[in-house]
């Protein structure tokens, strides 16, 4: 492992906020001109040529400065993950308005993220065997139309409609309620035995027959349950970052439309304890190798139901990054707790 002298880390860290705030080199007549740097300037080309010497910056053209590799990037961020959280350090993120429906609350939170940061922010929805049911209501929309709506303990909410070829006894359709929410009420959504218990031998035939009818409302409701993303702010990416080539915009693009892989990436970031961080070409995903990856999990005290991340590109702040993401999960969890 790399280690650097409290010289060469002011040094790289300088060279690193200069590259991120100006897309240009650095040189050593500004690091030398900066007050924060307290060496002549032939010292500081001799700890630019040791840290390029290193691989952790980077000499594009013998008249130009320096600029931070990826591997520059990873040993400051490292020390940033090791350092004591700050809290406070960023406009924390306000849920105390949101309905009681972790959905919404994902939606503001990928919106507040990204405006806050300038970043893409995505954030995944609980796996399927999270939630579970809360509550069902079966109701008459018209005289042969039912409706059946699920409510589910993380604030989702499914509706399924079902036509009938005659009209629909109200008192059956009470019944159906009262007979759904004693016999799945509870269980979770992905429950092997989840339409198994909807059948009970004691049953009439006509009531049997009814309940068949809703079944559908149970499988299309865990067929849609997981592997749900939230995105925002993909313009803001693309608009304020140049990318190396435009192929590099394209695979983003593609990674963000077919999202496989991206899910795989962020399930990956959900069993890592504290910040997960990738940078360039440690993603895995060839959509990303332009790009870094800032990401952490939420969820209850002892189970993480899903994650927040911001994607931006290498030379991003990865400092405030790390703390909008912290601050987040902190909140997100926090309305998480309550929901469940």
């Amino acid at each position: 492992m790399t280690t650097l002298t409290p010289r060469q880390e002011i040094i790289l860290r300088k060279v690193v906020q200069s590259y991120a705030a100006t897309g240009q080199p650095v040189a050593s007549k500004a690091l030398a001109a900066d007050p924060g740097v307290d060496c002549g300037p032939s010292t500081i080309r001799y700890e630019l040529s040791l840290l390029e010497a290193r691989g952790l910056l980077a000499h594009p053209h013998t008249s130009a400065g320096r600029l931070p590799t990826d591997a520059g990037q990873r040993y400051l961020v490292d020390r940033l993950l090791a350092a004591p959280e700050q809290r406070g350090a960023v406009a924390p993120l306000d849920l105390t308005h949101v309905r009681r429906e972790l959905d919404e609350a994902l939606r503001v939170t990928t919106e507040t993220l990204s405006q806050v940061s300038n970043l893409l922010a995505v954030a995944t929805a609980p796996a399927l065997d999270s939630a579970t049911i809360r509550h069902i209501e079966v109701l008459t929309l018209q005289p042969s139309v039912v409706m059946v709506v699920i409510i589910t303990s993380s604030g989702g909410v499914s509706k399924f409609v079902g036509a009938f070829e005659t009209t629909i006894d109200s008192g059956l359709i009470a019944w159906a309620g009262e007979y759904l929410n004693e016999r799945v009420g509870g269980l979770p959504l992905g429950a092997r035995m989840l339409l198994g218990r909807l059948a009970d031998p004691e049953l009439s035939a006509r009531e049997r027959a009814f309940i068949d009818r809703l079944a559908p409302a149970f499988t299309e409701l865990a067929g849609g349950a997981e592997d749900v993303l939230y995105v925002d702010g993909t313009s803001r990416l693309l608009g304020a970052h140049r990318f190396v080539a435009p192929a590099e915009a394209g695979e983003l693009l593609a990674l963000l439309e077919h999202r496989v892989a991206l899910l795989e990436m962020l399930r990956r970031a959900i069993s890592q304890p504290g910040v997960y961080v990738r940078i360039g070409a440690e993603n895995e995903v060839p959509g990303l190798r332009s790009l870094s990856v800032v990401a952490t999990g939420y969820g209850l005290a002892q189970r993480r139901l899903g994650t927040i991340s911001l994607i931006g590109p290498v030379q991003m702040d990865y400092a405030a990054a790390i703390d909008i993401v912290r601050a987040g999960a902190r909140e997100l969890s926090r309305f998480a707790q309550d929901v469940y």
